[in-house]
C-alpha cells in the first residue's frame, strides 16, 4: 500500500487547483455569517484525477498506519461521499453514507446503504472546522450499532475546539493536511506576504473576534 503523501504536498495540491483560496484583505463570508480570509472547496478535487488518486492513496495509508481495520467505509453527505466511495473501492469494502438528518419520506433513512450491526466503520469527511457535522454523523452511526474507529478528512482548520470535541467523543481524527501545512505551502509558493501570514494566523487564533473586527472595518 502506498505511503501517505506529506501534508505539505496535499496542501500544495489544494492551492494549485483552487480548492483553497486565501484572501486576507478581501475576506469571504461563510454560510454561518463568519468572515474568513480562507475558503475551502474540496469538491474541486473531484475534477482532478491525479489529485483525487493521491487523496485516496493517503486515506488508504492512514487506514493502514493506524491499524483501523474497518468493515465499512462511511461518507458524510455530500462532500465526503465521493472520497468514501473511492476509498471503499480501493480497500474492497462496503460503503454507506450519512445524511445530516433522516429523510422525511420513504424509509426515513439517515444512513444509506447496508450497515451491519457491530461493524467497524471509518468515517470520511472532506473538511473539518468545528467538528460538529462530523460528530453528528458519528452519533448516527453509533445509534445504528456501529463502532466508529476514526474520522479521516482531507483538510482541517486545526482548531483547538475541534480537537477537544473529537477527544470528548472518543473518536480519533486523522487528516491528510491542515491549516498550518497550508500556510507553509502558500509561503513556499509566494502566494502570501508576511502581513498576510500575520492576518491568517490571527484569524485562526480567534475567528469570531477577527470576523467582528473585519465587519467593523478595523481589521483592514
Amino acid at each position: 500500500m502506498p505511503s501517505s503523501p506529506p501534508s505539505h504536498d496535499v496542501a500544495r495540491d489544494l492551492l494549485r487547483i483552487g480548492a483553497v483560496e486565501l484572501r486576507p484583505s478581501d475576506p469571504f463570508t461563510w454560510a454561518s455569517g463568519l468572515r474568513s480570509p480562507i475558503y475551502c472547496d474540496n469538491r474541486l478535487t473531484l475534477s482532478e484525477p491525479a489529485v483525487r488518486r493521491r487523496l485516496t492513496d493517503g486515506f488508504a495509508a492512514l487506514v493502514e498506519a493506524h491499524d483501523l481495520a474497518p468493515d465499512v467505509v462511511a461518507g458524510t453527505a455530500t462532500a465526503g461521499i465521493p472520497h468514501a466511495a473511492w476509498l471503499a473501492d480501493r480497500l474492497g469494502l462496503p460503503m454507506v453514507y450519512v445524511r445530516a438528518s433522516a429523510k422525511g419520506h420513504g424509509r426515513g433513512n439517515q444512513i444509506e446503504g447496508r450497515l451491519p450491526e457491530d461493524a467497524r466503520v471509518v468515517l470520511i469527511e472532506d473538511l473539518v472546522s468545528t467538528g460538529g457535522s462530523s460528530l453528528a454523523a458519528v452519533a448516527a452511526l453509533r445509534a445504528a450499532g456501529a463502532e466508529v474507529v476514526a474520522t479521516l478528512a482531507v483538510f482541517s482548520y486545526a482548531f483547538d475546539r475541534a480537537a477537544d470535541a473529537f477527544r470528548a467523543a472518543g473518536v480519533p481524527l486523522y487528516t491528510l493536511t491542515d491549516y498550518p501545512a497550508l500556510l507553509g505551502a502558500a509561503t513556499e509558493a509566494g502566494a502570501v506576504t508576511e502581513a498576510d501570514l500575520a492576518t491568517l494566523r490571527a484569524w485562526r487564533e480567534d475567528p469570531q473576534a477577527w470576523s467582528e473586527r473585519m465587519r467593523g472595518g478595523s481589521g483592514r
